[in-house]
């Protein structure tokens, strides 16, 4: 396979990724009526280790990692599993799917600063231009209309939603610069699986285990999709990905995760859509482009070429 085929392969890796983790949002929103949101980890990730595990079985592949791997699988596993989906499921008690879809936009801004204070990159003023634009579309997508005035809402769930942003930012770093020699179906294996480890504890304090005889064939599905989609299918995906392409190219399709949260938001749990927040949405997405210099110099590159 040619570096074309391989680069265009791993992007089709990244976009898939994004489109279920995006709809990930709804299918967990949907959930959290009946379930707590350690059950919906523990569940989701339990199905989803057991959809890679056939996967490997299928494949023939080893199972066996040398253990001076093992720190690295755990803290990818706490990191990118427990962490993150612990953050991103109490999120959604209090917030909606598309302001969460919207938020998550944030991740490659947070890399870009984990590039400045851990790689010494240098901020410039397209760099600052963007942040602020993002900022300006966060607050914009954390504003609500009430009657004919206009308010800002705060509550924990936007701070968390926004903490997990920083958290998967890390995370992806993490992946990449580790340099696990393992396939990638491996990996999100053993990552599943510790991940639902670390939740198990939380289920059985709360008697999570009670609300699973209460779930509907639709809540079901919910969790088929979660767990083999969503948890296996995409983690294993976005591993193959930033096998092949830098962690900032891969970030870069985070930009289009709040689109497919929307539209499955509005078609699957029929929320509202105010136009205050799309347009937040739209600067958000415009200042992380800009963050990682790809618009403006577009835009200096489209002006200078038409210039006599």
């Amino acid at each position: 396979m040619t570096s074309y085929q391989s680069k265009l392969s791993a992007s089709l890796y990244a976009l898939l990724s994004i489109s279920f983790w995006g709809v990930s949002f709804v299918s967990t929103k949907a959930l959290l009526v009946k379930l707590d949101p350690f059950s919906i980890i523990v569940l989701r990730f339990g199905i989803g280790a057991l959809f890679l595990f056939v996967l490997l079985l299928i494949q023939r592949s080893r199972m066996l990692v040398s253990i001076k791997y093992f720190p690295h699988l755990i803290i990818l596993g706490i990191l990118g599993v427990f962490v993150h989906q612990v953050l991103q499921a109490t999120a959604l008690l209090t917030i909606n799917a598309s302001s969460a879809g919207w938020l998550i936009s944030l991740s490659p801004i947070f890399t870009v600063i984990l590039s400045i204070l851990f790689l010494y990159e240098k901020m410039n003023m397209t760099k600052i231009i963007g942040m602020v634009l993002a900022i300006t579309g966060v607050l914009l997508v954390t504003t609500t209309r009430s009657g004919q005035s206009l308010q800002i809402t705060i509550n924990i769930g936007l701070f968390l939603m926004i903490l997990s942003t920083l958290n998967w930012a890390v995370y992806s770093v993490l992946l990449k610069s580790l340099k696990i020699p393992y396939p990638p179906l491996l990996v999100t294996f053993y990552m599943s699986l510790i991940g639902m480890a670390l939740t198990t504890p939380f289920i059985i304090r709360n008697s999570g285990w009670e609300s699973i005889t209460q779930l509907t064939h639709t809540d079901w599905a919910h969790l088929l999709f979660l767990g083999i989609f969503v948890s296996g299918i995409a983690y294993w995906y976005w591993g193959k990905a930033l096998a092949v392409l830098e962690a900032s190219k891969v970030s870069m399709f985070l930009y289009l995760e709040p689109v497919s949260t929307l539209i499955a938001a509005v078609l699957l749990l029929q929320e509202k859509v105010l136009f205050i927040s799309v347009t937040g949405g739209i600067i958000i997405i415009i200042g992380v482009i800009i963050v990682n210099g790809q618009l403006v110099p577009m835009l200096f590159s489209r002006f200078k070429n038409k210039r006599p």
